[in-house]
């Protein structure tokens, strides 16, 4: 492929080269709306605003994207990179939200301007508040009818692509600073890492101002000259199997989500709403942007195998937006990989073999790093680098690590400028800088990544290591009333300054009514004694959709546990207290 220096270069090549093959198609949450822009369109759409942009802004001024998924979202994103403008997508802020990043992203990065929708919306008029008091201001953007057919673009290839705000799982969001160069880098990484090609059509729901959504699955298919299907991320949830009609309906190859998605699929299969459908075309079911379960990879290949879909094409993957976003993955056609450990060795960050089928542990496989990415597992204490069967912290070099946080040096420094602890000087050679990436894992003999948790979230309770997520996974699967992938643990310090664990868990909408609640609770904490050996504090069940999670689904655990430290969960029947664990034990 032709050499790029910016992302604006792409555009314009696939322009060029394919002006009127379609490069983008969206569906509108209204049945049968699907406006499309070839890459001639979107070349020219972007030119036009971008002329207005530059008349308005300074090279280096930032502009908050505040769109839903849309076409004018992907013209304005372009329009930014053509303007030196650095684009800061940001999510449309809900009405009664639990939390609203807004005000913060505002305030820590000081947009001169803000494009969104010429339609209302929830949240604009607190946006235009917190503009003004930046001495910001608001735009709205819509297709013109005779776009520009040129533009002299002002040269930014030194510049930042965007500042992609963390979706904020266990801090405050911050802005990590991307550069075109980060961004190039990693979309070839992808390329070569799942073999995707022009013919390569990518099928989304993930809302674009996420990592996984604006990168993997709108810049990646660009970045090939290939077509790109964007769902509502409300139409996926309303109607997850739709996402898999739309695969089928464009013979897409790429199709990217979490893990939940899957699981969602599988929780909301009929036949009579799959049939017709053939997914032998998807050739990369990337899962990631939060842990992946094996579970879950089981049971979606065997609910959908019988409509073609290859249990090889699931790609499970790591990433995070300090390195742009994919850092490690398996090859297109491999396998998936899981591998069994020992719960015991795990809690000492030990990696063995399970001593008997009650201490196993099953952990999927995220791949090998990407081709032009260097991994440490190290010793999050002392920064050394840890020898092969030990637990630590995931350390990252290579070109598509970001520039740093958003006018943060402190943890800048902290965070991209790490050094390991050599024993002898020799090891190495020049200035060492890795990033920091705060999970932890494991690199096996044949250089596969394992991930078991984060360093923030594990839970010490005598001396014993308890990784969140498998807590949850024991928690979730103990009752059928229960919802998969929402239910947060957390630790919490008693009155004699011992560590206990709290289990936050939705239930699921259609088992509210005649729920007993303590059969629920008993069933929870006796799975998590019997999988864990450690006993529940407290077990709180929530209404459906009141688990704060990330734009990408992460569960919020430090935000879940400062609500419910604040009382201020919503029971899942308001009429009945929280239940004390302790009473049952």
């Amino acid at each position: 492929m032709t050499r790029f220096s910016t992302l604006v270069d792409v555009l314009r090549y696939q322009a060029l080269e394919k002006p009127d093959a379609t490069a983008l198609t969206i569906y509108a949450d209204k049945p049968g709306l699907r406006p499309r822009l070839t890459f001639g369109e979107l070349w020219a759409q972007s030119c036009h605003l971008a002329q207005d942009l530059s008349a308005r802004t300074e090279p280096g001024d930032r502009a908050l994207l505040v769109f839903p998924s849309s076409l004018e979202f992907v013209v304005s994103y372009f329009a930014c990179l053509m303007a030196g403008v650095i684009a800061v997508p940001m999510m449309v802020p809900r009405r009664n939200a639990v939390q609203d990043a807004s005000a913060s992203i505002i305030a820590d990065c000081r947009p001169q301007i803000a494009l969104g929708p010429s339609n209302e919306f929830a949240g604009r008029q607190a946006i235009l508040e917190r503009l003004a008091e930046q001495g910001g201001s608001f735009q709205s953007v819509s297709l013109t009818s005779s776009p520009a057919a040129s533009y002299e673009m002002r040269d930014n290839s030194q510049g930042l692509a965007l500042l992609q705000y963390t979706s904020g799982s266990t801090s405050a969001p911050k802005g990590v600073m991307v550069s075109h160069g980060n961004l190039l880098s990693n979309l070839q990484m992808m390329k070569e890492r799942l073999g995707n090609h022009a013919g390569s059509a990518h099928v989304s729901w993930i809302p674009l101002y996420h990592d996984l959504g604006l990168i993997m699955n709108l810049l990646q298919p660009i970045y090939l000259g290939a077509a790109c299907v964007l769902l509502t991320p409300s139409g996926f949830m309303h109607r997850p199997l739709n996402w898999l009609k739309a695969i089928h309906e464009h013979r897409a190859e790429v199709g990217a989500a979490p893990n939940f998605a899957f699981d969602l699929c599988v929780d909301r299969f009929r036949p009579d709403l799959m049939e017709g459908v053939d997914l032998s075309r998807w050739k990369i079911a990337l899962n990631g942007a939060e842990p992946v379960r094996a579970a879950t990879l089981a049971r979606f290949s065997e609910t959908f195998a019988p409509y073609g879909f290859d249990p090889g094409s699931m790609r499970p993957a790591y990433g995070l937006a300090e390195a742009t976003l994919l850092v490690s993955a398996g090859h297109r056609g491999d396998p998936a990989r899981t591998r069994l450990f020992s719960t015991e060795a795990l809690a000492r960050g030990i990696v063995q073999a399970p001593n008997d089928e009650s201490d196993a542990c099953e952990i999927v496989s995220c791949g090998a790093p990407m081709d032009g990415l260097s991994l440490l597992i190290v010793d999050p204490q002392t920064h050394r680098p840890l020898p092969a069967g030990e637990i630590g912290e995931i350390w990252i070099q290579g070109a598509s690590v970001a520039q740093g946080y958003w006018e943060r040096g402190t943890q800048t420094q902290e965070t991209f400028q790490a050094s390991p602890t050599r024993s002898r000087p020799d090891e190495t050679s020049g200035e060492e800088r890795w990033l920091r990436t705060g999970d932890l894992g494991h690199l096996d003999d044949d250089g596969e990544l394992y991930i078991v948790g984060r360093i923030k979230d594990v839970i010490i309770v005598r001396g014993v290591n308890h990784y969140p997520q498998d807590l949850e996974a024991s928690a979730a699967l103990s009752h059928p009333a229960l919802r998969r992938d929402h239910t947060a643990a957390f630790s919490i310090m008693d009155d004699a300054g011992m560590e206990r664990i709290v289990v936050v868990q939705e239930v699921e909408r259609s088992q509210r009514h005649g729920l007993v609640e303590a059969e629920v609770v008993a069933a929870i904490q006796a799975a998590v004694v019997n999988n864990h050996d450690v006993a529940l504090h407290q077990i709180v069940l929530i209404r459906p959709g009141a688990l704060p999670k990330t734009t990408s689904g992460k569960v919020q655990r430090s935000l879940t546990r400062q609500l419910w430290l604040q009382g201020q969960l919503e029971p899942w029947n308001a009429a009945r207290p929280r239940h004390d664990a302790q009473e049952d034990a």
